[in-house]
């Protein structure tokens, strides 16, 4: 846990490791359980995606032995986000859908919503955009009720960049400005950054040079302010688009 915590990973996989030799030693199901989940968190971090699978699937087999609904639930979730990460849509959303059987009925709406919106960006990665989009919508209802800010401003920008995907410019609008307005709300600047580029994609696609030089200068300072390092291409953008902006004014 020190060296995970310390960000380093290859020290942090070979302690479990060599506390796994010992938990299957002393046969504690519910620390071989603990440290095999840890073991795989750190190798998908790691991108080794197949031995982080089968430290879940293990995990899974000694869950599903104490029937624990909640903690099964989210080793699924695990297994989903590893197939997600390996590029692996289909299956990571077969693995999303089998949690999401268990996990709704727990009531966890916080857990259910990232569920959802975890399904809909595999929804999208297929081209299921249609899909995509009622799914992120119920992330937000569940979000909205759960009072989770962060997880609207997230979500309401990955809807953005779903109705992007369709060509629905002016639905993309509204949403990605609603993820500004939660990403302000938290105080978190390069989130708001992430989103006002999209918005400036928009602005500049539509004709309203004005709204999307706002947008740039907004993140081009906030890429100053916390060394980004989009900060090279953000400046070049906006220095081009103030050049576009000044002829237009200057010509006759």
């Amino acid at each position: 846990m020190i060296h995970l915590h310390r960000g380093n990973l290859t020290q942090a996989r070979l302690s479990y490791e060599r506390a796994l030799l010992d938990d299957r030693a002393a046969g504690d199901g519910q620390r071989l359980s603990d440290t095999l989940g840890n073991l795989g968190n750190v190798c998908a971090m790691m991108g080794d995606y197949k031995m982080a699978e089968g430290c879940y699937r293990e995990v899974l087999e000694i869950q599903r032995e104490h029937r624990d609904e909640n903690a099964i639930g989210q080793t699924l979730v695990n297994l989903g986000n590893v197939q997600a990460e390996a590029g692996h849509p289909q299956r990571a959303r077969a693995y999303y859908l089998e949690a999401l059987e268990l996990l709704e009925p727990l009531q966890d709406r916080r857990a259910v919503a990232i569920l959802y919106s975890n399904i809909a960006l595999q929804d999208a990665a297929v081209g299921l955009t249609d899909d995509a989009i009622r799914n992120f919508h119920k992330s937000l209802e569940l979000h909205r009720i759960a009072g989770n800010e962060e997880g609207l401003a997230v979500t309401y920008s990955q809807l953005g960049k779903a109705f992007l995907q369709q060509g629905s410019t002016s639905q993309a609008e509204k949403c990605l400005n609603n993820a500004s307005e939660h990403f302000l709300k938290l105080g978190n600047e390069p989130g708001e950054a992430a989103v006002l580029r999209l918005l400036a994609d928009i602005y500049e696609q539509t004709g309203n040079r004005e709204s999307a030089l706002r947008c740039l200068q907004r993140v081009v300072s906030v890429d100053v302010r916390y060394a980004l390092t989009e900060s090279t291409q953000d400046s070049l953008r906006l220095a081009a688009l103030q050049d576009v902006h000044r002829r237009s004014i200057d010509q006759p």
